[in-house]
């Protein structure tokens, strides 16, 4: 089978894991950037990375990396690039984005233009046709310019990774699936911990903990863009894969998943996406409030999205924050790893983090604060 370049876009702070992720996947590592993971893989590891990667936003195939500088060497880049190995005569092959970092070129509707109409005339000149129907599949182009470097990729997912099927109602300000997903693998948090979310909202963490859990891949149940692309992946590896996806399953699996929310119809939204993906049975939802927070268990987890300043008004933001932060040290040896965009978040807490890192949630800048509680003791084997 063919090697790619495959590129995996994430959030930013969010590499390591992601790296990590397609390691053990078993695939090799090309390049870590800001945003990005790079690596080598066959038409396979396209199915496997759209199907099984939890903290990725898409799967792509570097189609060329060239200098441009000017858009004559933007369009001459684009022509140079052995398009007609990726794209059949009737394919569909809009240019869907184009970004820009620190390079000459800036313009996305202009850089689209120009890559549009030097992948015409690349395939003009190949098919030996003056019009294309663009009727069949879609083969969407993305283009990423930084540091004048051009880099010609195409869009193996579709939708974003992060829609994964499940959550159809959300409550204000969700977290993207895969943000939560990477801030579960930040922590040590393992599927024989107790995790609790004092303010679930509709359940984004505890799904993707019982997903993983389970393991459940995240992209069972969706469908992709590529596999309309039956040119360069065999319709029988996206069959062959979410078979043996299934087969990895473990539904019975023991777990000590807890939602609480103070919002009746945020705890519904919960319960309904749980359903839909299919892990209503491994998670708790109830109406609590944080004053009520409380928990008998040991070395459990608080991992949580609480309200800031685009669902609360400031004057009851400290309030709620230096609640959260009492019941938390009520609470024997426990660890807390809390995202919010709220600036006095570690004053209201009347904590200090161990370590905190600056994430973005969708457009909004938030920190990660991560409170790390002591380690369980080795148990010992029989």
């Amino acid at each position: 089978m063919k090697t790619f370049k495959l590129i995996a876009p994430c959030h930013f702070g969010m590499e390591a894991v992601l790296k990590r992720e397609i390691y053990d996947l078993g695939y090799e590592i090309l390049s870590v950037e800001d945003g990005r993971v790079s690596f080598a893989g066959d038409p396979e590891a396209v199915v496997r990375a759209n199907i099984f990667l939890r903290t990725a936003e898409r799967v792509l195939i570097q189609l060329g990396s060239f200098p441009a500088k000017t858009y004559d060497e933007l369009f001459e880049g684009v022509k140079a690039l052995p398009l007609e190995e990726f794209f059949p005569k009737e394919a569909e092959f809009p240019v869907v984005k184009a970004s820009s970092v620190k390079s000459a070129l800036y313009s996305p509707s202009d850089i689209q233009s120009i890559v549009k109409k030097a992948a015409v005339e690349r395939l003009k000149s190949t098919y030996h046709l003056t019009w294309f129907p663009e009727n069949g599949a879609r083969y969407p182009i993305r283009v990423f310019l930084h540091k004048d470097m051009a880099e010609i990729s195409l869009d193996t997912t579709g939708e974003s990774l992060h829609k994964r099927g499940y959550r159809k109602l959300t409550a204000p300000a969700p977290i993207s699936e895969n943000l939560a997903a990477a801030i579960l693998m930040l922590t040590p948090w393992k599927k024989d911990r107790v995790l609790v979310d004092p303010f679930c909202g509709s359940g984004t963490f505890l799904i993707e903990a019982a997903l993983m859990a389970a393991g459940i891949a995240p992209g069972k149940t969706r469908s992709f863009l590529s596999e309309s692309h039956k040119n360069l992946i065999p319709e029988k590896l996206w069959e062959e894969i979410r078979e043996e996806a299934a087969e990895n399953e473990d539904l019975t699996v023991h777990t000590e998943l807890q939602g609480y929310d103070i919002d009746g119809s945020a705890l519904e939204m919960a319960r309904k996406n749980a359903a839909l993906a299919g892990v209503s049975q491994l998670i708790h939802f109830q109406k609590r409030d944080v004053k009520e927070l409380s928990h008998a268990g040991k070395y459990g987890f608080l991992v949580t999205n609480p309200p800031y300043g685009e669902r609360l008004a400031d004057d009851h933001l400290y309030e709620l924050y230096h609640t959260l932060g009492e019941r938390y040290q009520a609470l024997d040896s426990w660890s807390m790893y809390l995202i919010t965009a709220y600036e006095q978040a570690e004053k209201a807490l009347g904590l200090t983090a161990s370590k905190n890192r600056k994430l973005y949630n969708g457009m909004i800048k938030t920190y990660l604060y991560q409170f790390a509680g002591p380690k369980p003791p080795k148990r010992r084997e029989h």
